[in-house]
């Protein structure tokens, strides 16, 4: 006896009258009055379906939760099914066994009264109430509506489906006819399945077709813009091989065997180095065998287009006059005699030894101070092109080396391009913003510049895009930065840096004077004899409206002052101008920077100190207060960083260890706290240069004495009292003398930078050299403040007077 037979005879076993066979199904939901064949796998499948053919019982269909359980049980089932006659049983030649059956209503599984050889359980019969009104009615015609655009949709849709549709009177037999052959989840049709009432299955089934019409529109869309195109190719194609076929016949050559010859000239032309030549000519001839309508031939076209358009071997005559070069960089800029020496230097030696390897510039200032005019200036004084790159906010490799030419829309990199805009091998070249390059995970701007400014590597420079060498030793380049911080290490190792610091006020005075008013008249279209604009209007503007290291700001104020002498021109209430320092206020408004130095420093602890940013120089306020009734604790507030609060921890530890000297009473510390706010406080500011400030700001509070109003203040300072030197002092001396201050304290170790501040500036300025804390003290409050045990810290103390020459005295 065979598995099947055993199977067969231990099933005979009668089942309860309200109790099926149940098959469980693991992706097949069959809804009433729908016919299907169900492929049988499982024993306990096969022994269900011979027990309804025995018996003539009906078969229970249920569709599994999850279709991998192989022994489903009752909770692996959903408990809602079809209950269905088998109308055939078949076994296959290879033991394979299907069942047909047609679907006759809906029931409730109950109980499970048998597991083994087959499921078998106790079910509850789900009538399908066929129910009339407007409501249904409405639903019913919609859902026909609906279902036969669909059917129009379909590709290859049987003709007599569409008559079945609209045979079909019952709303239920109809909705579960369409999402019977709907191609949805069978999670979805399950759900349609326990939807009982009769409804709210219209409504989804309604729903569920709109989406699926939505889906099968695009999808035609799809297809039918898709071979729109593909014609329209094969068309073209079609027409252009006529053509071509034609031009042959009359003898004309307009088709790519004259784009062929006229690309083989232009690789002549090029003066190609032979390496790139003859990869030239291996592209052109893989261009030959291409169909035009390949998209590699617009490609490879586009590849050869930039390789015959760069300047392999062109080069500019460079015309070298050392006097023609400085009276052009008199002309372009005011001052900055030390900036415009080293060019001379650097345009002598490259007259003198025009192959030699040239040092690569880099201008560092803020902004406005005219580095990129700088080399603007020094392209003409060498008359040649002047190309510019920025490169800030760059955070991509490939804007410097290009693109791979397996990209669509490869491109070659700033280089390459500044290079074929130039037309010639050696313009001048400035990469603007080098300090604002960023890495990302798309590779690092910078690193990839260390082999373009590196004169032992440049003269084989590899774009990605070009995929050839390319000598760069003979460019020019240029760069501009407005802070060292931010460039790497080895990146500012390649570059000579020559620095710009901020313009004084006469300096600005007369570039206002001979450049900014020139340029907003023309850009006004004013002239001269139209409008003037006094020295002491332009002052005023300088001082009372500008605050900034460069001149950006100036220039904008003068065109503020010309468009309203334009207006009053053009409006005929004028013919000709004039604006003096009364006028100013008028047009500009009331001040917008005052000197507040007085009136800041008028009470006890308040301190003027110096810093330095990345847009020049600038003053800083440090304020003490003491609060009575407090334990001892130190507050520090306005963004302050790890340095400047170890500065202010550095100052008060020194304070306390001089209260005998100082005169100030040890008590104060305990029962008080001593508040220092740096005012301005949504800036961040940090740095090590305010400890002798905050030093003399916790001085003057505990002593009850003002700090003098036209003295700062720069340094550090250690527990031993001594002052240490500290960077910036040039651009610190400037802001100094542009806030209206007449007295600068400086670290005694910073004497050497005296000779980089301009000569404009030290005669505004009277300098006080310090070696110690207590000098300082001394000189920022105006008298003696310690007491004769602190003998031991007396020294002398240059002071740099209007003439500018530093003169001893004593501390």
């Amino acid at each position: 006896m065979d598995e099947t037979e055993k199977t067969a005879a231990t099933s005979r076993v009668e089942l309860p009258d309200d109790a099926v066979p149940i098959i469980a199904t693991r992706n097949l939901v069959l809804f009433p009055g729908i016919v299907l064949p169900v492929a049988l796998g499982r024993e306990e499948s096969i022994a269900a379906a011979q027990e309804a053919v025995r018996t003539g019982r009906k078969v229970g269909l249920l569709l599994q939760r999850d279709p991998a359980v192989e022994r489903p049980s009752a909770t692996d089932l959903y408990e809602i099914g079809v209950l269905a006659s088998v109308v055939r049983y078949v076994t296959g030649p290879d033991g394979t066994h299907h069942l047909v059956c047609q679907g006759e209503s809906r029931f409730r599984m109950l109980q499970i009264v048998r597991e083994s050889p087959f499921l078998a359980a106790r079910i509850q019969a789900l009538p399908d109430a066929d129910n009339k009104g407007p409501q249904i009615e409405a639903r019913l015609d919609a859902l026909k509506q609906r279902a036969m655009e669909t059917l129009t949709l379909l590709p290859q849709v049987p003709t007599d489906l569409a008559r079945t549709v609209q045979a079909i009177e019952s709303p239920g037999q109809l909705a579960d006819l369409i999402v019977s052959f709907m191609d949805v989840k069978p999670a979805e049709k399950q759900e349609m399945l326990e939807t009982i009432d009769l409804r709210e299955r219209l409504d989804k089934v309604l729903k569920l077709l709109a989406h699926r019409m939505e889906v099968l529109k695009i999808t035609r869309d799809i297809t039918q813009q898709t071979q729109t195109a593909f014609g329209e190719r094969q068309r073209e194609a079609v027409l252009r091989e006529q053509l071509h076929q034609l031009q042959k016949e009359l003898g004309e050559s307009d088709g790519p065997d004259s784009e062929t010859a006229e690309l083989e000239k232009a690789i002549v032309a090029a003066a190609m180095p032979p390496e790139v030549e003859e990869h030239a000519r291996k592209e052109l001839k893989r261009l030959q065998r291409m169909n035009e309508a390949s998209p590699e031939y617009g490609m490879t076209r586009s590849y050869l287009d930039w390789l015959v358009a760069l300047p392999w071997g062109k080069l500019d005559v460079e015309d070298i006059d050392i006097e023609r070069a400085r009276r052009v960089l008199d002309e372009d800029h005011y001052g900055v005699e030390k900036v415009k020496r080293r060019i001379l230097e650097f345009l002598a030696v490259r007259k003198l030894n025009p192959e030699g390897r040239s040092p690569i510039l880099c201008f560092v200032g803020p902004p406005g101070v005219g580095k990129t005019s700088l080399g603007q200036s020094i392209a003409r004084a060498l008359g040649l092109k002047f190309v510019r790159a920025s490169l800030g906010g760059v955070h991509d490799e490939a804007e410097i080396r290009g693109h791979r030419r397996t990209y669509i829309g490869a491109l070659p990199g700033n280089i390459i391009q500044g290079l074929r805009k130039a037309g010639t091998r050696n313009p001048v070249f400035m990469l603007d913003e080098i300090d604002k390059l960023s890495a990302s995970h798309q590779g690092d701007p910078s690193s990839a510049l260390l082999e373009v400014l590196d004169p032992e590597q440049n003269s084989t420079f590899r774009d990605n895009y070009i995929a050839l060498p390319f000598d760069l030793s003979r460019v020019l380049f240029v760069a501009t930065a407005n802070q060292l911080d931010t460039i790497p290490g080895p990146l500012r190792d390649r570059m000579e840096i020559i620095q710009l610091t901020g313009y004084t006020q006469e300096e600005k005075l007369q570039i206002a004077k001979r450049y900014l008013v020139q340029r907003q008249l023309k850009a006004n279209g004013l002239t001269p004899e139209q409008v003037t604009i006094t020295d002491e209007a332009l002052s005023r503007v300088i001082s009372d409206y500008t605050r900034e290291s460069g001149v950006r700001n100036l220039e904008r104020e003068i065109g503020a002052l010309l468009r309203h002498a334009a207006m009053r021109i053009a409006a005929g209430e004028a013919t000709t101008v004039r604006f003096d320092a009364d006028d100013v206020p008028a047009v500009l408004g009331p001040p917008r920077f005052e000197n507040e130095v007085a009136q800041r420093t008028s009470v006890p602890g308040v301190a003027t100190g110096l810093a330095w940013t990345p847009v020049g120089g600038d003053i800083l306020f440090i304020e003490s207060a003491r609060t009575p009734g407090g334990s001892g604790k130190v507050i520090l507030t306005g963004q302050l960083g790890d340095v400047m609060k170890e500065s202010a921890q550095t100052a008060l530890s020194l304070v306390k260890s001089q209260t005998s000297e100082l005169g100030i009473d040890p008590k104060c510390f305990e029962n008080s706290d001593i508040h220092v706010h740096v005012p301005a406080g949504a800036i961040p500011k940090d740095g090590p240069s305010a400890g002798v400030a905050m030093y003399i700001s916790l001085t003057s509070l505990l002593k009850g004495k003002s700090v003098r109003p036209d003295v700062a203040m720069t340094g550090e300072i250690s527990l031993r009292g001594l002052v240490l030197p500290v960077g910036g002092i040039k651009e610190k001396t400037i802001a100094a003398a542009r806030a209206g201050i007449r007295k600068v304290i400086l670290p005694a170790r910073n004497r050497r930078d005296l000779e980089d501040i301009p000569q404009s500036t030290r005669s505004l300025l009277e300098f006080v050299w310090v070696e110690r804390a207590s000098e300082a003290l001394e000189v920022a409050l105006g008298e003696p403040v310690v007491s004769a045990k602190a003998g031991t810290e007396k020294s002398g103390s240059a002071k740099a007077g209007k003439n500018g020459q530093a003169e001893k005295s004593a501390a």
